[in-house]
């Protein structure tokens, strides 16, 4: 699949994401995405041959730029903890931005009622493993982290308290009285994003 995407191509891709968010992938068709992008259903085909394939595109396209920006942060003059930190920022920042594309894969993979060819999304999520086991080993090395972190566990641990807080949006939304997009969001930029920094420095850690 190719990933060098052309100005008209990422239209079409932004206009398929919206529409997948509201009407769920099955209830869009390729013609509602070329008259909602204001083209002909044959350009949509030409550059994507398949509502499956533009689906495809779309994940490899939302996803794959945090591994750009993973490695740059892997590269960074700052001690382990400041990466790690870093880290949870830019995983949380770049779900929460991109979560309509998490939603419709979660959907595709747990209901597995079609075949989608997702190599390129596995490759980059291997990639970005690497990068965060890169960070750690650096700290275990420093003897700032600890040696008995099970390390496949940490995206995980990352991730998890965000789908989880996603997932029982109208409770939360209740309990904290975020009564706005914005105050939600930034709720999840400060408070969840700093719970989870915590958490993930006391499995790291060694205890004082």
């Amino acid at each position: 699949m190719p990933h060098d995407l052309n100005e008209k191509q990422i239209q079409i891709l932004q206009v398929a994401e919206k529409l997948f968010a509201e009407k769920g992938f099955d209830g869009t068709s390729i013609r509602d995405i070329a008259r909602e992008a204001h083209i002909n259903v044959a350009m949509v085909s030409y550059y994507f041959g398949s509502k499956e394939k533009m689906l495809e595109s779309l994940i490899f396209s939302r996803t794959s730029d945090m591994k750009l920006q993973l490695e740059t942060l892997s590269k960074e003059a700052i001690s382990s903890i400041e990466k790690i930190n870093k880290l949870i920022e830019l995983y949380i920042f770049q779900i929460n931005k991109n979560k309509c594309i998490y939603q419709i894969l979660h959907f595709e993979l747990t209901s597995k009622k079609r075949e989608l060819d997702l190599k390129s999304f596995t490759e980059v999520k291997k990639q970005n493993f690497e990068i965060i086991k890169k960070i750690i080993i650096e700290g275990q090395k420093e003897n700032v982290f600890r040696k008995d972190i099970n390390i496949f566990l940490i995206p995980s641990t990352i991730l998890g308290p965000f789908f989880h807080f996603q997932m029982n949006r109208p409770h939360y939304e209740e309990m904290l009285g975020l009564e706005s997009d914005a105050a939600y969001d930034q709720y999840i930029k400060t408070e969840l994003t700093k719970h989870i920094q915590q958490t993930i420095q006391s499995l790291l850690l060694y205890e004082n």
